[in-house]
């Protein structure tokens, strides 16, 4: 995110208005609903969790332990079994649609 000067962006009238309630201080202006991006849509960080997740559950169904993956993908116990429940129920789920 860069900052724009609002001197350069908003009517002088409005830039006077704004300087009522705040003068000299940084403000955020969030996105309007219809331009909300999700979050990962720019990188391809969700993609790769995705691949992680799916490791990890692979790996814990070939018979490797909670702990030892924790370990191996450098996160807790209790991440790792999040992780395993939610790509159990997502193969439940295509299970599920094949029939």
């Amino acid at each position: 995110m860069s900052y724009k000067k609002a001197k350069h962006i908003l009517p002088e009238e409005l830039l006077v208005a704004i300087q009522e309630y705040i003068d000299g201080e940084y403000i955020y202006i969030p996105r309007k609903d219809e331009h909300k991006k999700s979050w990962g849509s720019s990188t391809t960080i969700k993609t790769e969790l995705d691949l992680r997740n799916a490791n990890i559950y692979n790996d814990f169904l070939s018979g490797m332990a909670s702990d030892m993956l924790g370990e191996k993908y450098y996160l807790s116990l209790k991440s790792i079994q999040r992780i395993i429940l939610k790509e159990k129920r997502k193969s439940a789920n295509k299970q599920s649609l094949r029939f």
